[in-house]
């Protein structure tokens, strides 16, 4: 016999099934995950030795838990993953508000039912799915809201009292009970709202509009909270810290591998988009070290931090500002190109939170100075290193390249070129072909005239080379060649 085809009291006796706190079922859920080598948060990555671990520890020693991290650094997303630590099916005293326990009613509703009915009390069940409570903190939540009130339209519609507990109308702490209740952006809560869940996570009262309730709920707490609102517009009050168990630091992505996997789990791209563009390796791991620039610029507010959505939502902008340009150009399939990455600037401007000297600048102009950034740190890793200062006669790599655009006059490469002529352009510059060669032997056939471009915007970034942008496309030249020449 199933558990959930139970559906009175006395049977649920009989079937031996024996009733659990939530902590003690993530608990047990847990043990068994780790035991059998099953990873409980799939599709996190980057956190296997520091987040995971910890939001582990938590849940076996029973802890309510503080999540505390910028923007984008998957709180939530951990939050709603507990849920799959949960027994699939529990029962519940049916017509309950609560979801009371049939083997524990803390309602007047349940024990009244339970006196009246004995065993026969109607019984059903809740799906883990269903156990999982969400509220976002704002100024303008009330006791009311998270806690309960005196409804007075109950109290006439069952000629009662206000005297009676039986008016009171459940917020959405007591009607969560035995499922993982989450407050996103802890600190944006009043503080007398925080004082009123002191009770609840501690001794299990709560108390409404003069009703001393001994409501023992039975709940996971998960607070999630970003360190800057420690400083501009709320904090966490010191008792209901103490009353969290376990406070746990989540962090952005440390390597460019972890937040390209990522980047590709999140996008919103569609089969058509993959199967009809090709992104080369290099073109990945350009959008993600922007990321990393934006994290480390002097640009942007640090505290504010820079959300994961921002490389998923460049990603997004990448391909579709490839696709634009084959739907254009009439062809079915392309390449990313480096001067796609224009396409990327809308995505950067908006999850950037700019300090003075950026505001000053211009989102654009501080967009713009992250991918420059981001070139002139990969560079090196792809090709060898520009020095700043060289001997006057010392040969360098480039020196082919150089003189090759001293020789000519610029080199125009338009963003509308179909993809035989993009590619036919920059096989004109023949020193570009040796350097490919060379430094990269083992390149993907796809990958050389985005590797290509890749050396011109690299040695614009060590002034080798200048560029110039204008509305059809851009210009590369020496940058003191038509000087030279005007003399």
């Amino acid at each position: 016999m199933e558990m959930n085809s139970i559906n009175t009291l006395g049977e649920l006796k009989k079937s031996g099934y024996q009733s659990k706190s939530i902590k003690d079922e993530l608990r047990d859920n847990l043990i068994g995950n780790i035991k059998n080598k099953v990873n409980s948060f799939e599709g996190i990555h980057g956190y296997q030795h520091t987040v995971i671990p910890e939001l582990e520890r938590a849940i076996l020693s029973r802890h309510n838990i503080n999540l505390l991290g910028l923007r984008g650094q998957a709180k939530t997303r951990l939050a709603r993953m507990m849920v799959n630590l949960l027994d699939e099916y529990v029962p519940y005293v049916e017509g309950s508000e609560i979801n009371d326990d049939p083997f524990n009613p803390i309602s007047r509703y349940a024990l009244e039912l339970i006196k009246e009915k004995g065993d026969k009390t109607p019984i059903a069940w809740l799906h883990r799915s269903e156990r999982f409570a969400e509220k976002l903190a704002t100024p303008d939540v009330t006791v009311a809201d998270i806690i309960g009130d005196v409804d007075p339209i109950k109290a006439a519609n069952l000629k009662l009292s206000y005297a009676d507990d039986r008016v009171i109308h459940y917020g959405m702490i007591p009607r969560a009970n035995r499922c993982i209740f989450v407050i996103n952006e802890l600190p944006d809560l009043q503080a007398r709202i925080q004082v009123a869940l002191f009770n609840i996570l501690q001794e299990g009262d709560i108390q409404i509009r003069g009703f001393k309730l001994r409501l023992p709920l039975d709940m996971q707490f998960v607070f999630t909270a970003n360190p800057e609102d420690y400083t501009n517009r709320g904090s966490i009050v010191t008792p209901l810290k103490d009353r969290i168990g376990s406070q746990i630091l989540t962090h952005y992505p440390e390597t460019i591998e972890t937040a390209r996997i990522i980047t590709a789990q999140e996008a919103n791209s569609g089969k058509d988009q993959k199967d009809h563009i090709y992104v080369p390796d290099l073109a990945k791991d350009l959008l993600e070290q922007i990321s990393f620039e934006a994290r480390e610029s002097e640009f942007i507010d640090v505290k504010s931090g820079v959300s994961a959505r921002m490389s998923i939502t460049a990603y997004e902008n990448l391909l579709s500002t490839a696709e634009r340009r084959a739907l254009l150009a009439g062809e079915a399939d392309t390449t990313v190109r480096l001067s796609d990455f224009v396409g990327v600037i809308p995505s950067i401007t908006g999850k950037v939170e700019l300090v003075y000297e950026g505001e000053q600048e211009g989102a654009d102009f501080v967009a713009q100075t992250l991918m420059d950034n981001a070139i002139k740190t990969l560079f090196p890793q792809y090709f060898p290193k520009i020095e700043k200062l060289q001997k006057q006669d010392e040969e360098t790599p480039y020196d082919d390249l150089i003189s090759w655009f001293f020789n000519n006059d610029g080199f125009q490469l338009l963003d509308d070129y179909d993809d035989a002529t993009y590619k036919a352009k920059l096989d004109e510059i023949a020193p570009l072909d040796e350097l490919v060669k060379e430094y990269q032997p083992d390149i993907d056939e796809r990958d050389i005239h985005f590797e290509k471009e890749f050396i011109l915007w690299g040695l614009v970034q060590f002034k080798k080379l200048s560029k110039y942008r204008y509305s059809e496309g851009m210009k590369f030249q020496d940058p003191y060649g038509s000087f030279i020449k005007g003399i």
